[in-house]
């Protein structure tokens, strides 16, 4: 960074375009401002996409955007647009779309050539300095798009217009898909296409190493958590043990950090060793809920450990001194990828003495190393193989090793840290809720419930727009929330109410989730009132309004709207919800069906309704003890309301409300007797179902 030079990202507060403060490129926001110098100026722009804890932006910025011939030639041809995808993820997933048409394939950093009037004309990804990779360099890119544009400018309009009415038409693929209303329930729904979901899946499982599919290694916990969820349907326990083995060889790996907990991003081996060393908070929430339905079914004591793990880690590091969590955790520090995590085998001999061969020998720390000449820890063996292989009992060698972790940690504190991206996103944080609230019901540990409260109220105080009535903001830094919430947002936060309410049995939970749903339908809604656009109707900057039906690295957002429809549904007896839920469903039937991995949300909220939702009621003075009971199991296709006195809820009333609690259980528009043993309904729900 040279301070010499400033841009007028110098007043953003996005950690990753204030990196970008102070570049001898001229960088603007996304604003009028810069749209506006562009047509005055009667040049392209450049729109630069990225975010904090991206290795590669990092790198693309030291070696073109810090160069002060190169960043001339960009001031003198181009105005210069950065974006944190994370704050504007609306004009990424539009820019992205056109790269991917463009080019076959996407990812950060993300360049891309616009129109004053905001259309693509061309783009891609990582530019070397010079050329290299089979990639022109990025002078010679800028050069060549200054050509196209001073001398064959019809080409580029025309380029323009066709990337454009290709995002429309591709924007229009949902809701084109033929929707099957006169297909009946229990034809549509088919324990037979959960088997074939199922199967395509473990057909991409990697057996040997755990996860689907070769290097790199994303998480996946959407198709975890649909095999799961198969698995207590079906009992097939092949797609149980998988999602375990799964699991145990990340918790195992050097993708998960030994040391102070938390997942990484991905994988670059089929090993889970050598990770891209960012941590996102989004990952690590859904990586605590995929763990927390594993123990649930299991039990396993490594599983866990795991969780546990992770937890200490989003409390510990992740977490704002006001409330809220952070975004991401950077994968560089002092410009060097995992510098901050890796150890050299005398440095450690140095730290831990005595107890420094055993460890090596445990975390697999040697000489040589295990990647760049420096040592990435995880395991290969059990503490129980290696105790037993040196005549140790397990109990003291775990004590010994947590001993030497500490040790280990505390040097680490010493070292300089990766740069924390320390906005606070409305999404990113309600699916932390959910993860929370996951791990209350698993573990029955007070702290995750207190949590998960907390921060819903930390949400409600800092993103709730006073102004407008069911109006959230995005993102929130240094006591300013900015950008008009997304699906994403809304759709993660309407889960969370859910879960919060389960746990707690704060039935207001459930009436603010219904009220950001009506906000939600009334503002969001495509032209169907089917699907929901990723954006509010009167969201103006970007050239499209997009409906998103994917799974990518979190879930889709309209797949879950369709869970909490279906739920909110039943809940509130409003059969326009559920029936939109089920058209949702149905008309994307034909995508998820095949292609289960790329659509996992949508296969898990098709697969729950095949299985029949369980309508849980418990009522009665003290209901504490049942409702406990009931949250430790993973019960996947259940709805429960628990309440102390009869309020206005359709599964509430009528119920009886005696000192003892007493259990309601109806399902498929059947209810069975009331009883007072929680067992009994437990019992009956977790029998197979396909």
């Amino acid at each position: 960074m040279n301070k010499q030079f400033s841009n007028a990202l110098l007043h953003e507060t996005s950690p990753y375009l204030l990196q970008h403060a102070h570049n001898p490129v001229n960088w603007y926001p996304w604003g009028e401002e810069a749209l506006s110098l562009s047509r005055t100026r009667d040049l392209p722009i450049l729109v630069s996409i990225g975010y904090s804890a991206c290795h590669w932006c990092h790198v693309m910025e030291r070696e073109s955007f810090e160069n002060e011939e190169v960043a001339k030639y960009m001031n003198e041809q181009f105005v210069n647009i950065k974006i944190d995808r994370e704050e504007r993820p609306d004009l990424d997933h539009i820019y992205m779309d056109a790269v991917q048409a463009m080019t076959g394939s996407g990812g950060w950093p993300l360049n891309v050539f616009i129109t004053p009037e905001g259309r693509p004309f061309y783009g891609g990804t990582y530019f070397p300095p010079v050329q290299a990779f089979n990639k022109s360099s990025w002078i010679d890119i800028l050069r060549s798009i200054t050509q196209m544009w001073q001398q064959r400018r019809d080409e580029v309009e025309l380029q323009a217009h066709a990337l454009v009415e290709h995002i429309q038409k591709s924007n229009n693929f949902a809701a084109a898909l033929k929707i099957l209303p006169t297909t009946a329930d229990n034809i549509f729904f088919s324990a037979d296409s959960c088997k074939q979901m199922a199967k395509s899946i473990l057909d991409n499982a990697d057996t040997g190493k755990g996860g689907f599919g070769q290097a790199p290694k994303f998480l996946q916990t959407f198709s975890m958590q649909y095999l799961l969820s198969y698995s207590f349907y079906s009992g097939d326990v092949a797609a149980r043990d998988h999602v375990t083995f799964t699991l145990e060889r990340m918790l195992n790996g050097g993708i998960f950090d030994q040391l102070a907990g938390g997942i990484s991003r991905y994988s670059t081996d089929n090993d889970w060793l050598v990770p891209h060393f960012e941590k996102m908070l989004y990952d690590n929430a859904l990586f605590v809920i995929v763990l927390c339905e594993a123990y649930q079914l299991t039990g396993l004591k490594t599983i866990e450990k795991g969780l546990r793990h992770t937890l200490n880690f989003l409390l510990q590091e992740m977490k704002n001194a006001d409330g809220g969590y952070y975004t991401a955790l950077d994968a560089d520090s002092e410009g060097v990828e995992g510098k901050f995590y890796v150890w050299g085998k005398a440095e450690i001999v140095g730290i831990l003495g005595d107890d420094a061969e055993l460890f090596c020998e445990y975390y697999n720390v040697t000489d040589k190393g295990n990647w760049e000449e420096t040592n990435i820890l995880h395991t290969t063996a059990t503490a129980v193989a290696v105790a037993d292989l040196h005549g140790i009992p397990v109990s003291q060698f775990e004590e010994t090793m947590a001993g030497c972790r500490t040790k280990l940690l505390e040097r680490r504190s010493n070292r300089i840290r990766p740069g924390t991206d320390d906005k606070i996103l409305l999404s990113s944080n309600a699916l932390l809720i959910s993860a929370y609230c996951k791990a209350y019901a698993a573990l029955q540990q007070e702290s995750f419930k207190d949590e998960a409260i907390q921060l819903m109220s930390f949400i409600e105080a800092r993103f709730k727009d006073s102004t407008a009535a069911g109006m959230y903001m995005h993102t929130y830094k240094a006591g300013v929330a900015k950008v008009p919430a997304f699906l994403d947002d809304y759709a993660y936060l309407i889960q969370a109410c859910l879960h919060l309410q389960e746990i707690t049995s704060d039935q207001q939970y459930l009436l603010n989730a219904k009220d950001i749903t009506t906000y939600l339908a009334l503002n969001y809604s495509d032209e169907q009132d089917l699907f929901f656009f990723y954006t509010h109707k009167d969201h103006k900057d970007a050239i499209a309004r997009k409906v998103e039906v994917y799974d990518g690295a979190t879930p889709s957002a309209n797949a879950v709207m369709a869970s909490n429809l279906l739920y909110l549904g039943i809940v509130f007896d409003l059969q326009h919800w559920h029936i939109r839920a089920q058209e949702m469903i149905k008309s994307l039937s034909s995508a998820f069906l095949k292609h289960p991995s790329s659509f996992g949300v949508w296969a898990n909220a098709y697969q729950s309704q095949t299985a029949g939702i369980n309508e849980v009621v418990i009522s009665g003075i003290n209901i504490e003890n049942s409702l406990k009971q009931l949250l430790k199991e993973f019960l996947p296709n259940k709805i429960l309301q628990a309440s102390i006195k009869q309020l206005p809820f359709p599964l509430l009333e009528s119920k009886e409300y005696l000192n003892d609690a007493t259990i309601y259980l109806c399902k498929n528009y059947e209810c069975k007797q009331p009883v007072t043993n929680i067992g009994e309904i437990i019992n009956s729900i977790m029998k197979p179902v396909f």
